[in-house]
C-alpha cells in the first residue's frame, strides 16, 4: 500500500479529530488512528469506547488499498515539526511495518491491523433524523455546555438535553444550582423525541462547527447518534437515563424585576467578589429604587466590597444572595447589552433574560440563591 499526501492537509485532518482519544485507554488500539485507503480516498478515524470522529482527504500517487492502525503520537508530534511538503507512505502488507519518506529523511514504525479496531454502532430502523443549521447548534451548545454539571452520582445532569417537539427544539443544561433553556422555533422534529449530549462530543462539535457552512444532519436512536458535518461523521453515545422535568424548577409568578446594564453589573460582580468570603463566593444584591447595591465581605479577614449601580427597579424592597461565580458565568454568557432579572423572594430561584432577543431564539438562565445571615 503507498500514497503521497500534503503534510499539512494531514496534520490538519489530524488534530481535528485527536482530542477524541483519551489519554488513558482500556482498548490499546484506542491510542491509536484509523487509516483506510480506498481508490485515492485517505478516510482517518480516532475514537474512544463511546465517541467516534470520522475525515477523509485526497491523495495521490496511490498503489494497493486496505486499513491499518497507527499510534497518534508516532503520527502526529513528528508532523507538528515538519513544513509543508508532500509525504510519502509506503506500507509493507504483509508486517505493517511503515516507512514514511519526506525531503530529506524518513520515518519508520510498525503498525497495527485495521481489523481490531471498534466498528460503530448501527442505529435502529426506528432513528429519527434531524437537520440543523451550523451556526444555530453552535450557538446553543455555547449558550448551553458551561452549565452542565460533572456529576459522577447524577450522570444525566452531565451534558446537554435536546428536547424536541413538532413546534420546537430546546436546549437544556443545568447543575442543581444554575439552569440554561434555549429555545429555538426555527428546528422542528417530525415526533417527539428526546436525548442527552455528553460534554465530550458537545465540546468537539463546539470546535468543529464555526468552520461549517451545510446543515448538520443528527440521526438518531435511543442509545445513538450520528452527526454528519460537511466533512466530519461523528457517531456518539448518548448518556442514558431520564433528564429531570426542567420546566417545573422555573418559577412563574416573578413580581420583582430589574433591568441593568450587563457589562457594568458583570464588571461590578468581577471587582466586589474578590472581597468575597472564598468558601462561599456569595455576592449580596440589595434592590431598591432603580438602584442595586451588589456588595460582598469576608469577616475571617475583615475585607469588604460594595458598589451601587443604577437599574430600573419595579418591586418591593429586597435582599438577596447568589454564588458570584456562578452569576458571573450567566452573564458572560448572555448576549445583549441589557439583561432583566426576575424575582419572586430570597429563597427561589432568580431568572435572568436577554433584553434583546436573538431572533428565533427564546433564552431563559436561573440561578439559585444563597441564604443571608442577616
Amino acid at each position: 500500500m503507498r500514497f503521497v499526501v500534503s503534510s499539512t492537509a494531514l496534520l490538519s485532518h489530524l488534530q481535528s479529530i485527536s482530542k477524541v482519544i483519551n489519554s488513558k485507554n482500556t482498548l490499546p488500539i484506542l491510542d491509536c488512528f484509523l487509516l483506510e485507503l480506498n481508490d485515492s480516498k485517505l478516510t482517518l478515524t480516532a475514537a474512544d469506547t463511546e465517541t467516534r470522529l470520522v475525515t477523509s482527504l485526497e491523495v495521490g500517487e496511490v498503489e494497493g488499498s486496505g486499513k491499518l492502525a497507527i499510534n497518534a503520537r508516532n503520527l502526529l508530534d513528528p508532523l507538528k515539526e515538519l513544513p509543508d511538503q508532500p509525504l510519502t507512505f509506503e506500507i509493507n502488507d504483509d508486517n505493517l511495518e511503515i516507512f514514511i519518506y519526506f525531503h530529506n529523511g524518513k520515518y519508520n514504525f510498525i503498525g497495527q491491523s485495521g481489523e481490531e479496531y471498534p466498528q460503530p454502532k448501527e442505529l435502529k430502523e426506528t432513528a429519527i433524523s434531524l437537520t440543523i443549521d451550523p451556526q444555530l447548534l453552535c450557538t446553543a451548545i455555547n449558550r448551553t455546555l458551561f452549565a452542565s454539571a460533572d456529576d459522577e452520582l447524577r450522570p444525566v445532569m452531565n451534558g446537554i438535553y435536546f428536547d424536541i417537539t413538532t413546534e420546537d427544539l430546546t436546549f437544556v443544561a443545568s447543575d442543581g444550582h444554575k439552569l440554561v433553556r434555549s429555545k429555538t422555533l426555527s428546528v422542528k422534529g417530525s415526533e417527539r423525541a428526546s436525548f442527552i449530549l455528553p460534554k465530550k462530543p458537545a465540546n468537539l462539535l463546539k470546535s468543529l462547527l464555526p468552520k461549517e457552512n451545510e446543515e448538520v444532519n443528527i440521526k438518531f436512536d435511543e442509545n445513538n447518534a450520528y452527526i454528519t458535518l460537511s466533512s466530519y461523521t461523528m457517531t456518539c453515545r448518548f448518556i442514558e437515563g431520564r433528564y429531570p422535568n426542567y420546566n417545573s424548577v422555573i418559577p412563574k409568578d416573578n413580581p420583582n424585576k430589574v433591568v441593568v446594564d450587563r457589562l457594568s453589573f458583570l464588571n461590578a460582580l468581577k471587582r466586589v467578589s474578590v472581597f468575597s468570603n472564598p468558601a462561599s463566593s456569595l455576592v449580596r444584591l440589595q434592590l431598591s429604587d432603580n438602584q442595586m447595591l451588589v456588595s460582598a465581605q469576608d469577616i475571617d479577614f475583615s475585607t469588604a466590597a460594595e458598589e451601587t449601580i443604577p437599574c430600573q427597579y419595579e418591586g418591593t424592597a429586597m435582599n438577596i444572595g447568589f454564588k458570584s461565580n456562578f452569576l458571573i458565568e450567566i452573564l458572560n454568557n448572555i448576549p445583549a447589552a441589557e439583561v432583566s432579572l426576575e424575582l419572586s423572594d430570597p429563597s427561589r430561584a432568580g431568572l435572568i433574560f436577554p433584553i434583546e432577543k436573538e431572533e428565533g431564539e427564546d433564552l431563559l438562565m436561573l440561578l439559585m440563591p444563597m441564604m443571608l445571615n442577616d
